[in-house]
């Protein structure tokens, strides 16, 4: 028997969600002498449900060992800090597993719990990698080089973006459009007006947040900035309130100023200035009667990237905002022409994900995804 032992302990998934798996190892906290591993699958899981179970098993096997005081060493900040009493645990999905760790952690003298860093919990993540390929079919093999998990269980984020070249730790732009507004539902141009969203659309925005909480790299002080319109910073806010961080606005980020035409529906718009509407329907230089072309907002929007990658360069950050904005963004990410902006639809708190590289390269990574209203 040895009372006083370390549990060490991860999980991943490929996909966030997607195959998931964990690993923990016990060892002797004197000798460092391995007494126990534990890994398995978790079919299709998030990355924090896998962290959360792998320090279960860890703790599991620790009162098998017949351990008394417990040392508890993760690289999930997530998990140490929530299981530390220090952050909120505002996710339904772990709330039922944190409760199991804590009634296991009751039964010792003694639970620590640690944040190391990655390199410094290897067993425990080759482990969780090994579930994780067994989960994946993988039989073992890395996964494709452009595969990269939004959790730790795929590739490193600072390797080479496999066939891009990119090189670096990127900066992961979360794109978040706000949710419904009675613009929205009526199909009416909404620019500047400061208009709220709808009840429908706060429920978008919580389960907008809700998703967004439990992805990686938003566990450590959340970086959220969005449009100072209301009906961004009622979803930034939902998004905040999830995920234990706080918004920040930026001025670049408004949406398109349609000057005459907002408020009108598109046909009220084309009966209004017909020759002005059908050229503004193709060219991007073309403002509406007292607007703003999208070739300026584009302007102003990659301002905004350049002041995001040099702020936040190598974190994830979520940017909640407007359609125009948005698709500027992922045409700066696909180095794309401007007929991307009449060929891309993204519907209200649809997400986005861009990934922007020190060395200019950029991968967009998800565009459009409403699996979270569904």
């Amino acid at each position: 028997m040895t009372e006083h032992v370390v549990v060490e302990a991860d999980g991943g998934s490929r996909g966030n969600p997607g195959p998931a798996g964990y690993g923990a190892v016990v060892k002797d906290a004197e000798t460092g002498r391995v007494l126990a591993e534990r890994q398995a699958g978790l079919g299709v899981a998030t990355n924090n449900v896998a962290e959360y179970s792998g320090l279960i098993a860890g703790l599991e096997a620790a009162a098998e060992a017949g351990a008394s005081t417990v040392d508890v060493r993760m690289d999930s900040k997530l998990v140490v800090e929530q299981m530390s009493g220090r952050w909120k645990i505002k996710n339904a999905a772990l709330q039922p597993l944190a409760q199991r760790a804590r009634d296991l952690a009751a039964g010792f003298a003694r639970v620590r719990y640690d944040w190391i860093p990655r390199a410094q919990n290897a067993h425990a993540d080759r482990l969780a990698n090994e579930a994780m390929d067994t989960q994946s079919g993988a039989g073992g093999a890395d996964p494709e080089p452009e595969e990269v998990s939004e959790g730790h269980g795929g590739p490193d984020r600072t390797s080479p973006a496999g066939w891009t070249g990119a090189t670096g730790t990127p900066t992961r732009l979360l794109l978040l459009r706000h949710g419904q507004t009675e613009m929205s539902v009526e199909r009416r141009y909404s620019g500047r007006g400061d208009v709220p969203l709808t009840e429908h659309g706060r429920g978008q925005a919580e389960a907008a947040a809700t998703r967004l909480a439990a992805m990686d790299g938003l566990v450590d002080d959340p970086v959220v900035v969005a449009s100072p319109l209301l009906r961004a910073m009622q979803t930034a806010q939902a998004v905040a309130d999830a995920a234990g961080g706080r918004v920040s606005t930026h001025p670049g980020l408004v949406e398109t100023d349609f000057g005459a035409w907002e408020g009108l529906t598109f046909g009220e718009a084309a009966v209004r200035d017909p020759e002005i509407h059908r050229k503004w329907m193709s060219d991007t230089s073309v403002p509406p009667p007292g607007g703003e072309s999208f070739d300026e907002v584009h302007r102003r929007v990659r301002k905004v990237l350049d002041e995001l990658f040099a702020g936040y360069a190598g974190r994830t950050v979520v940017v909640v905002s407007h359609v125009t904005p948005i698709k500027s963004l992922l045409r700066l990410g696909l180095d794309a022409g401007p007929s991307l902006l009449f060929r891309l639809h993204l519907d209200p708190a649809s997400l986005s994900i861009a990934d922007f590289y020190p060395d200019g390269n950029a991968s967009v990574r998800l565009v459009n995804d409403i699996s979270h209203l569904q």
